[in-house]
Parts: C-alpha cells; sequence; structure tokens
C-alpha cells in the first residue's frame, strides 16, 4: 500500500449524490467533497422518473471539478440504489428516462408474478426478500402494458452499470447491483436461468456479470479529451450497490460478530455471511441475500429508515420554516416518551406524500394518542424506528444466523443522530457503534484501491477505515422501560418477536 492513490466516488443517494475525492497514502485514507447535488425525480404523466441525463451532466461537472483543482484520478467509481435500471437500443441509446422504483406501476405486480411462479419458488431461485419494486416486478409490470421500450431494448443496465457505459462503452453488469433485482441465483452469484424463462425475460439482455471490484475499462478517449486528463482514469466497476460500498466499510475487527445498519432513506440492517442462507426463516421474516465483496453475502432486511422523517419534514417546509434534523431530533428528546409507536415499514409509508397525515391515521386505528407537534412526530418515528431494529435483530439471531450479536454497527449519513444512536442501544440492549457518517463513499473508494491491487482483502480494507475515521461508542441506558415499550410496539404493529 505505499502508492499514493487519488480515487474519485460518484455517490448517488435517493435524494442527493456527490463526487468524493479519496487520498490513500500510508494505510490512511482523506476524503474531500468535490461536488455536490440533488437527486430529484420527476412525474411526468402517469410516471415518476429518475432524471439521468442531469445525473449524467452531474457526474460530468464533478470530473470538471476535479480538472480544474488539477486532480488527476488514478479511477474512478460509481454506486448508486437498488433495483432500476436502463434499457438500450440495438445502437446502445437510451430508450427513456429509468423509471423510479415508487413508482406505482408495481402496485399488483408480485401478486400476479405469484400466479406465474409460487412465492416458494422464487424465494428458492433468488433469496431474495420481496419488495414489490424489485427489478422482475418491473419488468413484469412493462411486459403487461405492452412497454415499447421493453420491447425494443438490447441491453438492460442497472443505474451503475448504465453510467459506466456511458463512462466506457462497455456493457457488463456487477452482482452486488444485480442482486437487488430478485433475478439473480445467490449460489452461482449469476442471472437465474429458471427466473429469466419463467417470466419471460430474454436472456440476450441481461449482460455477463462479474464479482465487485473489478476494472471495467479506462475512461473514454473523448471524455479525457474534454477534461484534459493525460492519462485515462480506469473506472472501476467496485461495490456499485451503495448498501454493499456501505457494508464494506464496517470497521469492525476480523472474527467480531456483528450485525450493521447501513443508514439513510432506508434502513438496511443485518448480517455478513460466507454463503447464503436461503431458508424459511429467512423468508417468513422478509430478509434477503444481497451479494457483498469478496464473495460475502448481506442477509439484510429492509427497513424504511430516514424516508419518513425526510417526508414530514418535507410536507412542514410547504408550511413555512421547519426546523433541521438536529434541531427536531434535540426537541424529540424532550418529549413523553413512547406515546405513539407504529411499524415503519406499513405500506401506507412507502410513497411520497403527507407522512404526518398518515401517521396520524396509524395512531387513531391503533387507538394512540395522535402526535400534534413536529417533535412529538419526530420522537414517535425515532422510537419506532429503534424498537423495529430490536425486531429485526430479534429475528436475526433466532431464525436466521442461530448466534448472539454482540453489537450494532451504523454506518451512513443516520448515523449522525445521537439521539436514535442513543435509542437504538437501549432498544437492543447491546452497544451501538456508529460511524463512519460517509460509509458509503469510503466503501466505494476502498473498492477501487483494491481492484487496483493497492489493498489485499476485506480484513485490511477495514482496517484502513479504523485507521482513518472516528466511531463513537454508544451504550445501553436504563432511564426508560424499553422491555415494556418493545411489548406496546409489538401489540400496535401486530408484528410478532
Amino acid at each position: 500500500m505505499a502508492k499514493r492513490l487519488q480515487l474519485l466516488g460518484f455517490d448517488y443517494g435517493a435524494s442527493n449524490g456527490r463526487a468524493i475525492l479519496g487520498t490513500l497514502e500510508d494505510g490512511k485514507l482523506t476524503i474531500q467533497e468535490m461536488h455536490r447535488f440533488p437527486n430529484e425525480p420527476v412525474q411526468m404523466g402517469d410516471r415518476f422518473y429518475w432524471d439521468f441525463p442531469r445525473l449524467y451532466a452531474e457526474m460530468r461537472r464533478g470530473l470538471l471539478k476535479c480538472a480544474q483543482a488539477g486532480v488527476e484520478p488514478d479511477s474512478i467509481g460509481i454506486d448508486t440504489w437498488g433495483v432500476d435500471f436502463g434499457l438500450l437500443d440495438e445502437n446502445g441509446r437510451l430508450l427513456g428516462n429509468p423509471i423510479h422504483y415508487r413508482d406505482k406501476m408495481t402496485d399488483n405486480a408480485m401478486e400476479k408474478a405469484f400466479r406465474i411462479m409460487p412465492k416458494e419458488q422464487i424465494f428458492e431461485h433468488t433469496g431474495l426478500a420481496f419488495m414489490k419494486f424489485n427489478t422482475l416486478y418491473q419488468l413484469l409490470a412493462l411486459k403487461e402494458q405492452n412497454d415499447a421500450a421493453l420491447k425494443n431494448a438490447k441491453t438492460l443496465l442497472h443505474i451503475p452499470d448504465l453510467f459506466i457505459y456511458y463512462l466506457t462503452g462497455v456493457k457488463a453488469s456487477e452482482y452486488s447491483i444485480v442482486s437487488t433485482g430478485q433475478m439473480s441465483d445467490p449460489r452461482t452469484r449469476g442471472w437465474s436461468p429458471e427466473i429469466l424463462s419463467a417470466f419471460g425475460i430474454p436472456r440476450e439482455i441481461c449482460q455477463p456479470v462479474h464479482e465487485s471490484g473489478k476494472v471495467r475499462g479506462p475512461l473514454l478517449p473523448a471524455l479525457c479529451e474534454e477534461f484534459g486528463f493525460k492519462k485515462a482514469p480506469l473506472v472501476v466497476a467496485g461495490a456499485q450497490h451503495d448498501t454493499a460500498a456501505a457494508v464494506a466499510s464496517v470497521p469492525a475487527a476480523k472474527g467480531s460478530r456483528f450485525a450493521y445498519i447501513s443508514s439513510g432513506t432506508w434502513s438496511l440492517l443485518g448480517a455478513e455471511t460466507e454463503k447464503p442462507v436461503v431458508s424459511r426463516g429467512v423468508m417468513d421474516a422478509n430478509y434477503t441475500n444481497e451479494g457483498g465483496v469478496c464473495g460475502t453475502t448481506r442477509v439484510l432486511k429492509n427497513i424504511m429508515g430516514m424516508w419518513i422523517i425526510q417526508e414530514c419534514r418535507r410536507n412542514w417546509l410547504k408550511q413555512g420554516d421547519c426546523e433541521d434534523f438536529a434541531a427536531l431530533a434535540a426537541l424529540a428528546e424532550k418529549e413523553t416518551p413512547f406515546r405513539s409507536l407504529f411499524d415503519p415499514d406499513d405500506d401506507r409509508f412507502m410513497p411520497q406524500g403527507d407522512m404526518p397525515a398518515r401517521i396520524a391515521e396509524y395512531c387513531r386505528e391503533t387507538d394512540q394518542p395522535v402526535p400534534v407537534t413536529r417533535p412529538q412526530f419526530a420522537r414517535a418515528i425515532y422510537e419506532s424506528l429503534a424498537l423495529k431494529y430490536r425486531w429485526a435483530i430479534n429475528r436475526l439471531e433466532r431464525d436466521i444466523l442461530g448466534e448472539k450479536i454482540d453489537c450494532l454497527h451504523i454506518v451512513g449519513g443516520g448515523s449522525n443522530n445521537v439521539l436514535l444512536n442513543r435509542m437504538t442501544a437501549s432498544s437492543i440492549d447491546r452497544p451501538v457503534l456508529a460511524g463512519p457518517g460517509e460509509g458509503t463513499a469510503i466503501g466505494n473508494l476502498l473498492m477501487q484501491a483494491m481492484a487496483l491491487g493497492a489493498i489485499r482483502d476485506l480484513d485490511e480494507l477495514r482496517e484502513v477505515v479504523r485507521n482513518s475515521f472516528e466511531v463513537r461508542a454508544f451504550q445501553p441506558e436504563k432511564d426508560a422501560d424499553w422491555d415494556a415499550a418493545y411489548a406496546k410496539f409489538l401489540r400496535v404493529t401486530g408484528l410478532e418477536d
């Protein structure tokens, strides 16, 4: 690891994106934000789209800012959210903007899929949790609608692979992002022929799948010329699913028994395993087997996460001024504990819209006090998340891993929420280790370094993280009765422990 490397990571989240420059030298990584931009989907008619051309333009702007700063990166890597994809025609041209996973077209797609192949068989072939927005159900919905883009498609690429195609001209698929779509086999770590055949998905539009951490190719000559790069940076398909990148950055010591949460718009809670766990317990708990780096599997559950407080604040801003998230948390801490609880994964909380009204509706239906003030809503959200984490860890230990988890690592932007970290430690009754907050970008950057040969393996990667970034520890607090609160949570949500 002697050579000094400059690594450029593009990290696209559901609400914003960043270009992060990482410098790896003497076993330590330093990071610098070069460009930040909003990711604002667009409703056009009856479709909800990602604005892909603008997101690609922001990538070019990030490259330009590097060039203007005199930086010529050794490599470039990209991570994004999962499941969504673009379709290319026979000339390699994009057949329309990618559809957003929150679009309503998949509302009944899972039920239709189960009539084609029973739920249990789909799970046996894919090991994936059933989420109505999975790539499989999006494609099924498009087929049902006789979609012109799908009929004319010659290539399917998930979002990060689509970006890389426009940077390199190379069409290929990386496993961590493919594994989010319910179309791949977690044992072979490639496309599932049974799924493709049963649902009539043309095999020829699906590109060859490779593991995380592979050099895809050099930046196109025209782009090098545009930005004045004397030597073409290598474009790396590292950990292209943002959760895979975040989990790679978990600063766990070798041999520790830990669970993780990649905390952002979604809370992805799970454990890292050497092999997939395709069992009835995993299916019944709606856990998923997604591709991790270095041949690992991420056995995890999607929990709604910060989306709910983000949508509440978006609604409040429409009414005028509103506190920022830190101020809301500070005010929430002063509110009465466990007044109003709900299941963050209730279907009503999935779409955009009036989130406070939906929380109020849930509380009325379950005979609880309805939050009135913003701090009361925030308290209800954070306590409900902490309790859902407890439920998820209990299922993970008992029904999936069969062993005790010693601690919980939280990485990503949500790891900066001190109130939720404290609540979570008390709820699960074990230590919470929070940070790094830029986990996704860090995992992206260090997987590039691995592809370039500067890092040997996952243990060394995590050692770099521990040497480079602060981790804050939170111990369980006994000033509130979390056991009684959990019993109430199970009662009002109807969940079984």
